[in-house]
């Protein structure tokens, strides 16, 4: 069901100050910086090995890493597990798990939610690389 873990999100207050110091620790460059209206945020990324570490910053006070930032303060956010099915990892679980609809996160990512109330208190999600059609 779970092939690895894909990325792993941070919330942070100040987006440009945590890339200095993640480029620090990790002794690399940002690899990609997203905006992302729909969710109400600014991120960066960094490659690291197969999966990605994310830094999150809210850009509106309406959106969920806002709400989260502002009850649990910056730090760990979110843990994305890659599956090869969506459907089959919420079928596994029971659809209870699922925390809404499937969304399309960045790039070719299908991301679904998971509730919090069930996962002890871990924000979790599973999460699919879609691929482009070809033309």
């Amino acid at each position: 069901m779970v092939r690895r873990i894909h990325h792993v999100n941070f919330i942070v207050r100040d987006l440009d100050a945590a890339v200095a110091l993640y480029e620090r620790v990790l002794g690399m460059p940002v690899t990609r910086r997203d905006e992302l209206p729909e969710r109400g945020a600014r991120a960066a990324r960094f490659r690291v090995g197969e999966s990605w570490i994310v830094l999150v910053q809210p850009t509106r006070p309406d959106g969920v890493p806002a709400r989260y930032l502002a009850e649990h303060g910056e730090g760990f956010f979110l843990l994305s597990l890659e599956t090869t099915s969506l459907d089959d990892a919420l079928d596994a679980l029971g659809a209870q798990m699922a925390d809404g609809p499937s969304r399309r996160g960045a790039d070719n990512w299908r991301v679904q939610d998971l509730r919090r109330e069930r996962t002890f208190g871990a924000q979790l999600q599973f999460c699919v690389e879609e691929r482009p059609l070809r033309s």
